[in-house]
This record gives structure tokens, sequence and C-alpha cells, in this order.
């Protein structure tokens, strides 16, 4: 598990969302895996890509570390338009051979035609909501925990067949007494448990 792609999902409204939370972890991520001696290929998605080097790096890739602001719930359009040409664009050669199933076989489940199987992948989050409204029934989310709330993005993963690392969240971001520098430190703390143990 030397060989780690970071993705920035980033996208920028002005005077909203500039960017400077999501490159701050990005920064920490790539300092960290690099002191760590893990191999780093970094994509800025808002920048621009070529699907088929995006293709070269997630072949490549032992682990994808997805860093993006969750917007309307889900990852910023511009992701999801990635998603959508890099997960397609790797069909029968990077990411899935088909969907699994099999008409030779009804014990071959939808969702096992994944080619990324000795890969793996982490979320990081930055958000505006509190904690608090995850796991709590009465909250948002109706109970659902971070890693449901966030289940279509892991499902994209798991169709391909990586296994899921921890995810690491930001809460509260627009409040005044956050705390960065405690961010920092769970973010670090997350990167050692995925990356370290």
């Amino acid at each position: 598990m030397k060989n780690v792609l970071i993705i920035n999902g980033h996208q920028k409204y002005d005077e909203v969302a500039e960017g400077k939370l999501t490159q701050l972890f990005v920064d920490e991520a790539k300092s960290f895996l690099k002191t760590n001696n893990f191999n780093v290929k970094y994509t800025h998605i808002e920048k621009g890509y070529d699907v088929q080097e995006e293709l070269d790096k997630f072949a490549w890739a032992d682990v994808i570390l997805l860093q993006y602001p969750v917007y309307w719930m889900s990852v910023p359009w511009i992701t999801k338009k990635y998603i959508d040409e890099i997960f397609s664009g790797g069909g029968n050669t990077v990411t899935y051979k088909n969907d699994g199933r099999s008409r030779d076989d009804s014990s071959k489940k939808y969702g096992s035609g994944g080619l990324m199987t000795d890969k793996k992948y982490m979320l990081s989050l930055t958000y505006n909501c509190p904690t608090s409204e995850f796991s709590n029934n009465e909250g948002f989310f109706e109970g659902l925990s971070l890693d449901e709330a966030n289940y279509a993005v892991h499902k994209v993963f798991q169709f391909c067949g990586a296994s899921m690392l921890k995810t690491y969240s930001i809460h509260d971001i627009f409040k005044s007494d956050l705390d960065i520098n405690n961010e920092l430190i769970k973010f670090k703390n997350t990167l050692e448990d995925n990356f370290l143990k």
C-alpha cells in the first residue's frame, strides 16, 4: 500500500467556497504521506484532467484519497462528472469488468464485477452541518451515520471492488470558533490509522 492518488474534488464558488480548506487538507495529506515514504500522485479536478491519464493513475494507485466539500448532500458536480468519466472510462480495463452478474452462474451478484479489488479508498469531507446531525434519530439525517449519508460515493468505489478506509470529516466549517489545529490533529490521526496501522 505505497502508491496513493489524492484527488481534490473542490469546486469554487466566490466568497462561499474558495477552496482553501480543501487545499489545506490535501497539503496535509501530501506531507504526511511523503514523510512516511508513500509515493503520491495528485489530481485537482477543477484545473482539468485527461481521462486516460487519470485511468493510468487509478491503475497505479494502491489507495485513492478523495478530498471534497459536501455540496447539497453529495459531491460537487464537477466531481460527479469526473467520477462518471473515469469510472466509466475504465470499464474492462481498470475500474470494473461488468456488473458482476452471470447468465451461467446465478450465485454471482450485482456489484461483484469490480477490477479494483486490490485497492482501498478514503473519503475526506468538509461539511457545514454539525456532527450532531449524524447517528441521531432526531437529526436531519434521521439516524444515518456519516458514512450512510455518503452512501452513493461509497458504493461507486465498492461497485468497482475497492475497500473502504476510515472516513474523515470536519464540520461547522463556517463557525467562528472552529479549531482548525485540533481538526488537523484529528485528520493526522485518521491518516495514521488508515496508512500506518
